[in-house]
């Protein structure tokens, strides 16, 4: 295992984390796919008062590791922004409760998915006040953030200079917040990325035409590959729900260094396939169709299209198509039958794309039944 320094935290963090959202089936379960993950190195737990029972449940685990145990770990826990800190104050003394430690290393802000999130932050009242009065009182360490929201947003928040750490998604096959990690680095915040595995591209299961591509390395090795290959990002999500779930994500947690050739290669199939099978009617990801009159997340639909229609990659996009308008804030924007035609978004498209039509072949691939998220 490698570790990689958390920004400005200071801490070593693995630069796999175990991150406990994925229902875990019993507390002996629980205990011992976290206890596998700390003989493997691992050093980072990751929860949240929204993930179910799981502060209990590492609380509980903690306890049975031992204090030895426990000073060798570093704990991330979050709870949602709220818009006084009364009631951020309350909830941080609850998980310190649940956890049964005396003080949270790492607490984030969980979700700063809007604007409002934000303003709920800076507030002179609002949650940050309760986070810096605790982290002065020595019940928390260090403030994040995590975020499900606009490159814009996560920006914004960054700047602020109030966090230590952020929390987000950036992928090999989503690089649109590539300039949020390149500013966490340059204001040395710690970066962990939010499952790259499952919101990367539901990489445990790939399809045999990703594989191919990506042969003779496994697409969710190679992804990894690519992510700790940069320097500024320092911890990838794991989620197992069993001892025996580790030994395959954590088959490259010693290779940090740059891609090597046949690394490099792979990408560049992966990236001339796509070209070839999409053609003119692949989406560049430029952003420039936004605002869409209806609230259509344009370019994240013909995103789940580039990748249904380029890699076979159709289970990962309804997946995630099926978040639309069933997610709130956490995966915004509306549906592509939702276009009307306008003609807005077509003179801005620098691909000359018929979005429109794009929009509709999207939601025919990848439209399904709504699911429950598993929390909310």
């Amino acid at each position: 295992m490698q570790y990689r320094r958390f920004g400005k935290t200071g801490l070593q963090l693995s630069v796999f984390s175990v991150g406990t959202m994925r229902s875990l089936s019993t507390a002996e379960i629980f205990t011992k796919t976290v206890s596998a993950a700390i003989d493997r190195g691992i050093n980072h737990i990751e929860t949240a008062r929204g993930y179910g029972q799981s502060e209990l449940l590492l609380g509980q685990t903690l306890q049975q590791l031992g204090a030895a145990t426990r000073d060798r770990l570093i704990i991330t826990t979050k709870i949602p922004p709220t818009a006084d800190a009364a009631s951020m104050a309350a909830q941080i003394d609850e998980s310190l409760q649940r956890l049964q430690i005396d003080a949270i290393d790492c607490l984030a802000v969980h979700g700063i998915n809007t604007p409002e999130h934000l303003a709920w932050v800076q507030a002179p009242e609002g949650c940050m006040a309760a986070l810096q009065a605790a982290q002065q009182a020595g019940k928390i360490r260090h403030i994040g953030f995590s975020t499900h929201g606009s490159l814009e947003l996560i920006t914004a928040a960054i700047n602020t200079g109030l966090f230590a750490f952020v929390n987000l998604h950036y992928y090999a096959f989503f690089r649109r917040h590539e300039p949020a990690v390149k500013l966490a680095q340059q204001h040395d915040l710690g970066v962990f990325i939010i499952s790259p595995a499952d919101k990367g591209g539901l990489l445990y299961t790939p399809p045999a035409r990703l594989r191919e591509l990506c042969a003779p390395f496994e697409p969710l090795h190679l992804t990894y590959r690519w992510l700790l290959s940069q320097p500024a990002v320092t911890t990838l999500s794991i989620g197992p729900a069993a001892p025996d779930e580790l030994a395959y994500p954590l088959a490259v947690c010693d290779r940090t260094e740059s891609l090597n050739a046949a690394e490099v290669a792979a990408l560049a199939r992966l990236e001339a396939a796509a070209q070839e099978t999409l053609g003119s009617d692949r989406c560049q990801q430029c952003y420039a169709c936004l605002p869409c009159p209806e609230s259509i997340n344009i370019p994240e639909v013909l995103r789940l299209r580039n990748l249904a229609v380029a890699y076979d990659m159709a289970e990962y996009g309804q997946y995630r198509y099926r978040m639309f308008e069933n997610a709130g804030h956490w995966f915004s924007g509306r549906k592509g039958n939702r276009c009307t035609d306008c003609g807005d978004c077509l003179p801005r498209c620098p691909s000359e794309l018929p979005i429109p039509e794009l929009l509709r072949d999207a939601h025919q691939r990848l439209n399904g039944p709504d699911r429950r998220r598993l929390w909310g």
